[in-house]
């Protein structure tokens, strides 16, 4: 086997992710808002979807790959934007985008994790997407998609849902910030994991590289608060969207879409695909688990619009049954980030070998030969 047999489940990584990082890192990554509701709701509802097995029928082999935006990628999942990702494991975007670039699956940017547009560009040779947060100033969201373009990125990903930053409890009591408050609790933490902190010293303190240019010097806490307040208003509509449509020469996908109304707008404006998505259970707890709104929207849509799904996903069986469910490809964003916050450099090639092996096993079992035959074996 490709992976480390010590941790053959991402349950085995979140373990041990919890027991190599501060507390306050490992909350941000693991919480969900409010009462966590659909942070729970998200994958158990996702393992309520059944799969048919055809142990008779004629079968030569099983492949994962698949063609999406007229690349095909070695397997129907990818790693999904994830902010402050340097804060949980020191480097982790860097990791995590060789690994996907050596792997062949996307790696999604986030506008506020870690590394750089550039950086991350070099790395996988303009394979990578890019997740932009809306800026409310135009000036710096041209500048930024003139960066994606010149780095040779070619698909963009918008985010609809966080017109407001969720409510987290965990958050809140740790007083979590970019760098991370150094209360006393927060120092201790620290202290209690040597490993993370020999790490976070060797590669130096966390920034939000890509939007370095853009940031006065030496910002304190509550400066840098009112900084990301003031930068980003993350509401968008269609008069919002429709320049960037004009902007973007690549492909663009609406990450968030949680409804049918949302997904005809998508179309309507151009869109190349959308992301059914509830960001992982981390803005409303009294919405619906993703797997309701995809199966929904990829009944619909899915003939006019690539439809993919986040949030919930945590192993292969979970792919294979939203692919089941209607998804044209998947993304994992927590998943990841507990492989990387296990197993440091290894994690992620870790975590991808650990989901491909799953998943071939699933398609080989219920005599799937390619990813679009999944929904064939839905059991409705």
């Amino acid at each position: 086997m490709s992976f480390n047999t010590k941790y053959p489940s991402i349950e085995d990584l979140r373990t041990r992710a919890k027991q190599r990082i501060p507390k306050f890192a490992f909350e941000y990554l693991d919480g969900g808002c409010n009462e966590d509701i659909n942070l729970y709701k998200n994958t158990a509802e996702i393992r309520e979807v059944e799969l048919l097995p055809e142990y008779l029928s004629k079968h030569t082999a099983s492949s994962m790959k698949t063609t999406l935006f007229g690349h095909e990628y070695d397997a129907p999942f990818g790693i999904a934007p994830v902010g402050l990702q340097g804060l949980m494991w020191p480097n982790a975007p860097e990791i995590l985008a060789k690994a996907a670039f050596k792997h062949n699956i996307p790696f999604i940017l986030s506008t506020v994790t870690t590394s750089s547009i550039e950086r991350i560009s070099e790395l996988t040779e303009g394979k990578a997407w890019f997740q932009l947060y809306h800026p409310a100033k135009t000036e710096i969201r041209n500048d930024i998609l003139k960066r994606c373009e010149n780095s040779g990125y070619k698909t963009l990903v918008i985010l609809c849902d966080v017109p407001t930053f969720g409510f987290r409890p965990r958050d809140i009591r740790n007083g979590l910030a970019m760098p991370p408050n150094m209360s006393v609790s927060n120092i201790f933490q620290i202290l209690g994991k040597p490993n993370w902190a020999f790490q976070t010293l060797k590669h130096g303190q966390p920034n939000f590289e890509t939007l370095k240019p853009y940031m006065p010097k030496n910002l304190d806490l509550k400066q840098l608060g009112k900084f990301m307040d003031d930068t980003f208003s993350g509401r968008l509509n269609e008069e919002r969207i429709k320049p960037i449509r004009d902007l973007w020469k690549g492909k663009i996908v609406l990450k968030g879409v949680a409804n049918q109304l949302d997904a005809e707008k998508a179309i309507a404006l151009g869109l190349d695909g959308i992301i059914v998505s509830n960001h992982g259970g981390r803005q409303l707890d009294a919405g619906e688990s993703t797997i309701k709104p995809l199966t929904r929207i990829a009944e619909k849509y899915g003939n006019q619009i690539e439809v993919m799904m986040d949030s919930g996903i945590r192993s292969g069986p979970d792919v294979a049954r939203s692919l089941a469910s209607g998804a044209k490809f998947t993304f994992m964003g927590r998943s990841f980030m507990y492989g990387v916050a296990a197993l440091g450099n290894k994690g992620g090639n870790h975590t991808i070998s650990l989901l491909k092996t799953q998943l071939q096993q699933v398609m080989e079992q219920i005599c799937c030969e390619k990813v679009e035959d999944f929904r064939n074996h839905l059991i409705k």
